[in-house]
Parts: C-alpha cells; sequence; structure tokens
C-alpha cells in the first residue's frame, strides 16, 4: 500500500471511528439537553412544557368546548407545528380560573394535566408597563386588582403606583391585560414555558 494511500484510510478509519463514537452522545445531547422551546401563546392551565405540549395535545377541541367563557380557542389551522392546539388571547377573553377547572380534568391526551386550585395554575405571569399606566396620571384606577380572580394574591397596589405584578401570586390568567383601560396595555402577561 502506498504512504499516501495508507494515511488517507488512517485518517478515514479514525474519522469514521470518532464519528460512530460521538454521533450517538450528539443525538442524545440534542434530544435531551436541548433548550425547550419557548411558549409564544398562552395555554390553558395544566398545559405541560411547550415541546411535550405539541406532541401531545391530539387537537380535539374539547378545551375548546368545555371552556365556560369561550377564552379558549384553536390556533389557525397550516402547516405550523401548533396548527389547532387551544391557547387564549386575554386581549380578546381571558382565563377566569373558572371554578373546578374544567378543561384540565376534560383533556383526554394529557396535554393539560387536571388541576383542582387556582393557585396551582401557571400560565405565565403578567408584567406591568408603568409608563403606560393610568395611575401615573392620578387616576384612581383600580381596574386589573378588582377583575383578578386572585386579586391582591396576585396585584397589589401601592399609593397612586402602578400594579406591582406578585411572583409567586400571579397565574398568568390574563384577566388584568383583558380589562385593563389603556391602549396599548399597561400589563401584558407573558406565557409561561
Amino acid at each position: 500500500m502506498p504512504t499516501e494511500d495508507w494515511a488517507t484510510g488512517r485518517r478515514g478509519f479514525f474519522r469514521d471511528g470518532l464519528a460512530r463514537i460521538i454521533g450517538p452522545l450528539a443525538d442524545y445531547l440534542d434530544k435531551h439537553m436541548a433548550e425547550p422551546t419557548r411558549r409564544l401563546r398562552l395555554r390553558p392551565p395544566g398545559a405541560i412544557a411547550e415541546d411535550e405540549f405539541l406532541d401531545t395535545c391530539t387537537r380535539c377541541g374539547v378545551c375548546v368546548e368545555v371552556c365556560p367563557v369561550h377564552a379558549i380557542r384553536p390556533q389557525p389551522t397550516g402547516d405550523h407545528p401548533s396548527s389547532g392546539t387551544p391557547w387564549i388571547n386575554p386581549n380578546a377573553a381571558a382565563c377566569v380560573l373558572c371554578e373546578g377547572l374544567v378543561c384540565t380534568h376534560e383533556c383526554p391526551s394529557g396535554a393539560l394535566l387536571p388541576l383542582d386550585k387556582p393557585q396551582d395554575v401557571a400560565m405565565g405571569l403578567a408584567r406591568v408597563h408603568p409608563a403606560l399606566c393610568v395611575r401615573l396620571d392620578g387616576e384612581d384606577c383600580t381596574i386589573c386588582v378588582d377583575k383578578c380572580p386572585l386579586g391582591s394574591e396576585a396585584l397589589k397596589l401601592t399609593g397612586m403606583r402602578p400594579p406591582k405584578v406578585m411572583d409567586p401570586g400571579c397565574v398568568g390568567c390574563g384577566v388584568c391585560q383583558l380589562y385593563c383601560p389603556t391602549s396599548p396595555k399597561a400589563i401584558l402577561v407573558r406565557p409561561g414555558v
């Protein structure tokens, strides 16, 4: 065997051997250590992690049907992985943390885990944009706290300052966002992961 062929063969041998050893490790790390998909939409109460949610949800619509305030809607269909999955648009209708958290108990796929108490919900977290809040202009607006199903557990008012989001306490239901009178909204819910 000429020296040049031997070197190429030797390099190829080690390259192939290394690929066989590292390939499965890289695949494992990619699958198990990857950053979870960030949740872009507000999911119903009890939703599991977004990657698992997209794989587990069968898009059956049961949660949409049982929502007493019609806050849960299916995402438009198309070729996006989240097409047909349930979500909540708090600008149109918010989760009111209904008695029994019905959607969490009716989900047949396990994409929504059963919850019994509103305090166990973890949909997201409200975030206040103080410069947009009318309280800074001297208006004694208390709508966000008054309408919040958890009240001062989730939002606190002090003086004429904008509300303070309590974490833990806020479950991200979106009621504060729905009823906020400003445009753009002074309080928005950031979906959880």
